[in-house]
Formats: structure tokens, C-alpha cells, sequence
């Protein structure tokens, strides 16, 4: 867990403002591919509780966990569940579930052991969920304009992929992971569509919720922001589409 993975937490309020939600038909996806009904869910790094609503407004009774005191509070306010303060690898053994999921935070978990412990918290056949994405401009020129209004500050504002798969690979991580681990099969990958339309002060709010900015000098990121703001047109359109990796926990593994 780095210090990046816990700089959410003073923007608590904004990141339940400007992150949008999860659309029923993850929740279909996720529950078509466990065939079974999914009594029981544990989340990973939950947020103010964005994916935890999807969830457990379906039936699900979900324990949501998360590091960040300020992201808990926050999440209290929107949804009753159980909540677990504390990072995925503080997570004590012996509970397992019918799911566990991760929607946007899978990257901030440490890679060592990372599978042997998320097939720790499932029941055999138990279904491990991770989806989410990054907001993308889809009109090139203001691309370009934004990425050279935020270039004096950030070289790129979002998160690498952890295994350095490159973005046009076929399967994208973590389904990368999953394919090479003993504790899991039948992984895949599905993409959901979203587009929305905001304006660019909304945007730019989306943007003050994204760690890179977050890690900069207040000063220095209201620059940035001053910056991105005027090259931005009124309206922007962007693309939000949803990747999601499913797995299954092997039925025949110890843990």
C-alpha cells in the first residue's frame, strides 16, 4: 500500500461527486457468470462505496473494505453494509465468501501473494470480480490539448498497467495474472460501453479525484487545473467503458 493508494481520502466528498456509478448490467455480468446465487461479497478498497451500492442493492451482503478513514465516512452516508477499515493484505483469514471484488483498486494491492489471498477469502468455485477504467476524451484535438495544458506538471495522469501489458493486448491485466495462476480458471474479459457528457468544469472536477494530480503540490495542481480548464471546450464527451475480469476459485485447491 503506497502512499499514493491513500491520498483519496482528502478528496473524499469530490470523488463521490465526480466518479460515476456502476450500471446494472455489471451486476448481470457478474451474476450470470457465477451461475449461483451470491449470498455473501467482500470488496477490496471500496471507496466511498460507488460498486458497493450495485451490489448490495441487489441482495448481496457485502462487507466493504477500506484503508481510508474519510472514504469509510463518506460511504456510510450512501450505503448500510458492513465496513472493514483496513488495506486488503490487513484482511484477517478464516471468513470466505461467495465473491470477492474490486472495482477501480486491484492496482493499489501488493502483487506478492496476491491470488493465494484472494482465493483465501472465496469459497471453492467463489467468484473474484475486478472492473473499472479510465475517463478518456474521445475527441483527439481536445486530447492534445489537454495533454499539453497538463504537460508542464504530469507527464501522463493515469495508472500504468501493473504487469506492463501493453494497452493493445488482447487480454489486459489482470486477466494476465489470473490466466497464470493455480488458484483460479475459466478467466474473462468483457468490456462494458459508457459515454457520457459533462462539462469541462466537471471534468476537470474528475480529474482532482485521479492520484497523479492528487500526489502534486496544492498549488501546483490548481495550476494545472486553471490550465486544463481553458483548453477545454464547454462540453466534453467521454469514454468510460468498463472492463471487467472474472475468474473462479479452483474447486480442487487447498487455502
Amino acid at each position: 500500500m503506497t502512499e499514493r493508494a491513500l491520498s483519496f481520502g482528502a478528496v473524499a466528498a469530490a470523488y463521490e461527486r465526480f466518479r460515476p456509478g456502476y450500471p446494472g448490467e455489471l451486476f448481470d455480468l457478474v451474476a450470470g457468470y457465477a451461475g449461483r446465487p451470491l449470498r455473501r461479497g467482500l470488496e477490496i478498497g471500496a471507496g466511498t462505496g460507488k460498486a458497493t451500492r450495485l451490489f448490495a442493492e441487489r441482495g448481496v451482503a457485502v462487507t466493504a473494505t477500506e484503508p481510508d478513514a474519510a472514504m469509510l465516512a463518506e460511504l456510510r452516508k450512501h450505503v448500510d453494509v458492513r465496513t472493514v477499515r483496513a488495506a486488503f493484505e490487513e484482511l484477517p483469514a478464516g471468513e470466505r465468501y461467495d465473491l470477492v471484488y474490486a472495482a477501480a483498486a486491484l492496482h493499489w494491492t501488493v502483487p506478492e501473494g496476491r491470488w493465494e489471498r484472494v482465493a483465501g477469502l472465496l469459497e471453492p468455485g467463489g467468484v473474484f470480480a475486478s472492473f473499472g477504467g479510465p475517463f478518456l476524451l474521445t475527441d483527439p484535438e481536445v486530447e492534445r490539448a489537454v495533454a499539453t495544458a497538463r504537460a508542464p506538471f504530469l507527464d501522463r495522469d493515469d495508472v500504468p498497467s501493473p504487469d506492463g501489458t501493453p494497452p493493445e493486448n488482447a487480454m489486459q491485466w489482470p486477466g494476465t495474472e489470473l490466466l497464470e495462476s493455480a488458484w483460479f480458471t475459466d478467466v474473462q474479459q468483457h468490456r462494458i460501453e459508457r459515454r457520457f457528457v459533462m462539462s469541462a468544469s466537471d471534468y476537470v472536477g474528475h480529474l482532482a479525484t485521479i492520484s497523479a494530480y492528487l500526489e502534486l503540490p496544492a498549488e501546483v495542481r490548481e495550476q494545472a487545473f486553471e490550465r486544463i480548464l481553458r483548453a477545454l471546450p464547454e462540453r466534453v464527451e467521454v469514454n468510460a467503458d468498463i472492463m471487467a475480469h472474472l475468474a473462479r476459485r479452483r474447486a480442487g485447491r487447498d487455502g
